[in-house]
């Protein structure tokens, strides 16, 4: 994910469309840091290259894999320090799937009351509700 220019030159409007990423999107990640400034053409355009749609597929893929920003930010200093090891990345990957797995417990608390609180109500035209007892309680 080196910084220098590499194949052709796109606007960011192409580099969105190449990534399915949104515009303001790619604005954020290039205001907190984790997509490199790109260079400007002479009319003060930014031109991206595919050293761009690299890191910013990346971060996306990163992100559907649930890792939080400063996750991703660790994982892209790791690999733009050149100082990476599997070790340091299966810790953090590591650390981010127990978290996941605390996430999937809590759901599955939360699915199993949902379920048995909804099995209470009638769903008639009537003013008890056990659904909106049990909040109230």
């Amino acid at each position: 994910m080196a910084n220098h220019v590499s194949g052709k030159r796109l606007q960011r409007a192409e580099l969105a469309r190449r990534t399915g990423c949104n515009l303001e999107t790619i604005r954020y990640y290039e205001k907190t840091g984790m997509m490199p400034d790109p260079p400007r053409t002479a009319s003060g355009y930014r031109v991206y290259d595919d050293t761009h749609v690299s890191r910013l597929r990346f971060i996306l893929r990163a992100r559907e894999l649930g890792f939080s920003i400063e996750q991703i930010r660790c994982l892209l200093d790791l690999v733009d320090g050149g100082t990476q090891t599997c070790a340091e990345v299966k810790e953090q990957t590591e650390q981010h799937l127990a978290d996941v797995r605390a996430k999937i417990a809590d759901l599955k608390r939360i699915e199993k009351v949902l379920a048995a609180t909804a099995a209470q109500c009638s769903g008639e035209d009537v003013p008890e509700c056990p659904v909106l007892e049990a909040l109230a309680s």
